[in-house]
């Protein structure tokens, strides 16, 4: 595999409405780079084969016991992989550094599964008023008008991440509005699901894997809709990346891809209790970029 090393500043960011940007006012506006993401897709479409990164990434409003605004990720794709292909490798990873080395094998959940079973609800197929109800109740606030992938990001986090068991797990196959930039398929129910997983240690999530939306008519499509829900949160909007969606209708090689947060893996492994613990550099710049 072939390490790349791509730009942290760049004239376009992602449109997540879970993602609060870092912008760049001087000499033009520019953003840090959430991800390399869009850059390593550039890179696939161009013919690179599989490649990785490991580099810092920014993130607006992010400081806490796990979170700074500034991180380092690991991120790397396989072209010809699927998801499952890939989950197995990152398994093997955590395994090397000592993460798994309890375990004869990962555990792994459907979405669907481990939702219903946490909270009685079944995420996939439910009424929306259903899901504003309970996310009302567990957040102790009125989200009756909320988007249904509001409401899911919230229920999981409170109801399900916390009873997730210990050791390595692997949450795959999410709803098919919290597809982000992963294919969407149909179940053997004839349901609609994301392509997607999600790593979790100790219930601390380390990680989120693809396999990779190549459609560029479709990822346009979810640009406009991600920008939407922005405006409908009250969230600044994010132009759409022009040269991402040319590089994909040129031809993005079907792929896997997945990226980890190389701080909260450290943490995980030296037992760390907040991420300061393991940053070299802990002054008064992640504070003051956080408005703190």
């Amino acid at each position: 595999m072939l390490e790349v090393d791509v730009p942290v500043l760049g004239l376009r960011g992602v449109t997540d409405v879970h993602i609060d940007l870092l912008r760049v006012a001087e000499p033009h506006p520019a953003y840090l780079q959430s991800s390399p993401e869009y850059f390593m897709k550039r890179l696939l479409a161009a013919g690179s084969g599989s490649i990785y990164c490991l580099g810092k990434a920014f993130r607006a409003g992010e400081l806490g016991k796990r979170h700074s605004p500034e991180f380092t990720m690991l991120e790397w794709y396989r072209v010809g992989w699927d998801e499952h292909r890939l989950m197995d490798e990152v398994f093997d990873l955590l395994t090397d550094v000592g993460l798994a080395k309890e375990q004869a094998k990962c555990s792994a959940y459907s979405y669907r599964h481990i939702f219903e079973e946490k909270t009685g609800i079944d995420p996939l197929v439910c009424e929306i008023l259903s899901l504003q109800r309970l996310a009302s109740e567990v957040a102790n606030r009125d989200f009756s008008g909320e988007h249904r992938s509001v409401c899911l990001d919230l229920i999981f986090s409170l109801l399900v991440e916390p009873t997730l068991p210990g050791g390595v797990v692997f949450v795959h196959d999410y709803p098919a509005c919290q597809a982000a930039l992963a294919e969407i398929k149909v179940d053997a129910d004839g349901v609609a699901i994301a392509r997607r997983f999600e790593i979790f240690c100790d219930g601390i999530e380390l990680g989120n894997g693809y396999y990779e939306l190549t459609d560029a008519r479709e990822l346009r499509e979810r640009f406009s809709a991600d920008n939407t829900q922005r405006q409908k949160m009250g969230k600044e909007l994010v132009d759409a990346d022009e040269k991402l969606l040319a590089a994909m209708a040129a031809g993005l090689p079907s792929c896997a891809g997945v990226a980890l947060g190389v701080d909260r893996l450290l943490m995980n492994i030296l037992g760390a209790q907040h991420i300061r613990e393991v940053l070299s550099f802990t002054d008064d710049f992640a504070n003051y970029i956080c408005g703190k």
